[in-house]
């Protein structure tokens, strides 16, 4: 059924482990009481945050089975959060970090990129250069499960890039399509390597962008579009916004299109 629904492989073989660990403490046999003891065992050794998914999961598989006491189970709130602050000189220090290395041509654009265009760190990884409009400064974020693209909330959208972007992707390109090896644009495993010890994470990039077009004075409506959130929770963006790509891109270019770091 989540296969069907579209979920990403990876997102299912973690749901799998979850409900497989649970199953195999209680010994393949559904019961109460193990359940509440499985979920104690948990909590002490699991943060927050992934003992609420735990919990979710678990509570979502015994109500496909029809449990009637599933619903009693009730995850813990989500701690409160903090965002973590990255500003230009976290983004300048990046890229000098990485100055001498031999793939800094895929970095410097990788940075350029999420920082200036709001992809989460997934959906960088499955980007191919058909997704990049160079000269029109466009990524096509698209939902297509059958070919190994997923957006969070399912649906495809575009984002923009800078002019500055622009420039290292030009050159990243030159380099990828002449015989750097490389068989995907910003492969995940290569790319997690590489950042290991970085002063910054991937999924830093968006929360920069996010950060960076607050403090510049973007519309806050345009910046949920772009980053892809979900719209479920705005009255305004479901039923009274509209605004066309050309829009879009006239708002993006005044907030982001010359910027540079």
């Amino acid at each position: 059924m989540l296969k069907i629904k579209g979920l990403k492989e990876e997102w299912i073989y973690r749901i799998k482990r979850i409900l497989l660990n649970y199953l195999e403490y209680c010994e393949w046999n559904i019961d109460k009481t193990k359940t509440i003891n499985y979920l104690k065992r948990i909590k002490d050794v699991l943060n927050v945050s992934y003992f609420r998914k735990n919990v979710y999961q678990i509570r979502k598989f015994l109500g496909y089975l029809n449990v009637e006491w599933s619903q009693d189970i009730k995850p813990p709130r989500e701690p409160y959060y903090i965002p973590k602050k990255i500003s230009r000189d976290d983004i300048i220090t990046a890229l000098n970090y990485f100055k001498s290395n031999p793939y800094f041509k895929q970095i410097k654009a990788l940075i350029l990129l999420g920082a200036t265009s709001g992809l989460r760190a997934e959906e960088l990884y499955q980007l191919t250069p058909d997704d990049i409009d160079l000269d029109n400064r466009i990524v096509y974020v698209r939902h297509n499960p059958k070919h190994g693209k997923t957006t969070k909330t399912g649906k495809s959208r575009i984002t923009f890039f800078s002019r500055q972007a622009q420039q290292a992707l030009m050159e990243y390109f030159q380099f990828f399509n002449n015989g750097c090896r490389l068989k995907h644009l910003f492969g995940q495993t290569h790319i997690q390597r590489l950042f290991r010890n970085a002063p910054i994470n991937v999924k830093d990039l968006r929360k920069f962008f996010s950060q960076e077009w607050e403090r510049l004075n973007g519309s806050y409506a345009v910046k949920e579009l772009l980053m892809g959130h979900s719209l479920k929770r705005s009255v305004d963006l479901q039923h009274y916004t509209y605004l066309d790509e050309s829009d879009l891109k006239k708002i993006y270019d005044r907030v982001f299109g010359e910027y540079k770091v």
